[in-house]
């Protein structure tokens, strides 16, 4: 009994509106991302962290050597859309509490989901380049934004996401791939433009939002122990699918989108409303 009570108070506060100051959204409309403090409580962080980190461990494919990797391979252990393997994962997932707060930053009715990722950066693991999500994505609308959610404290040596402030409006790198030269032409070019670059660490319960256009980037974990991370990807409700404009389009229209024809909404089966108003 008393364990149920326990998860019914971890999906409660999962369901509670957070308490968004208005400031923080005029800052993540201008600077294209927005870090948010005690957003999910050390016990939801700790149960569903558990859950999280047992299906990365269960369904990660990637056991190559560190050496024998790509710079994309270093960067992290990625395992998608977990809402499908596991009912809690799904709670998780689901959160009413960080789709209110993704509706309310970008200014829209409603948001969907887009897909669910987590990225494990190993010990040792790299850096992640310089890159804008959006690229991978066949959406007509800027209105996209991704939770990035630390399952523990995250310094420096752990290699937190770093933000270039802005960017989100300029239209430099939107035709390049998360690579090494995504890194070395991104990091060049934010610079000649005088981008600031937020590059902070995360305490536990503290969770970023980023535009689907803002440039970011992490760097090498130097810890011992993983960089535990959960990200959500959420899409404006009213999203419209576009023609692929690459061939990192084309699978995610398959995979994410059902190959759903252009011009129409997502469907609700694969990519559910989490929150409307």
């Amino acid at each position: 009994m008393n364990a149920v009570i326990g998860n019914d108070r971890l999906q409660d506060e999962l369901s509670t509106p957070y308490p968004l100051d208005p400031g923080a959204v005029t800052f993540y409309r201008e600077k294209g991302y927005v870090k948010l403090r005690q957003v999910l409580s050390p016990a939801v962080l700790a149960h569903y962290g558990s859950i999280i980190t047992d299906l990365v461990i269960r369904l990660n494919t990637l056991i190559k050597p560190m050496e024998e990797r790509t710079t994309y391979e270093r960067a992290f252990l990625q395992i998608m859309n977990l809402w499908q393997e596991d009912e809690q994962a799904k709670e998780f997932v689901f959160s009413k509490r960080l789709a209110q707060l993704a509706t309310d930053l970008m200014g829209v009715q409603g948001v969907r989901l887009y897909h669910d990722q987590a990225l494990y950066k190993e010990p040792s693991g790299g850096i992640t380049p310089w890159h804008a999500d959006q690229f991978y994505w066949p959406l007509s609308s800027p209105n996209t934004t991704t939770v990035w959610i630390p399952l523990q404290e995250t310094p420096m040596e752990m290699g937190p996401l770093a933000f270039a402030e802005g960017s989100q409006h300029v239209e430099i790198g939107r035709d390049i791939e998360i690579s090494d030269d995504s890194e070395a032409i991104l990091a060049s070019e934010l610079q000649k433009q005088n981008f600031s670059l937020n590059n902070t660490p995360f305490d536990l319960g503290e969770v970023s939002f980023h535009a689907g256009w803002t440039f970011h980037r992490a760097g090498p974990n130097l810890s011992e122990t993983p960089r535990k991370v959960m990200t959500m990807i959420y899409m404006d409700k009213d999203q419209v699918i576009t023609a692929p404009r690459n061939r990192f389009q084309v699978a995610d229209h398959a995979k994410w989108l059902a190959n759903v024809p252009v011009g129409n909404h997502p469907q609700d089966a694969l990519n559910p409303v989490l929150f409307s108003y």
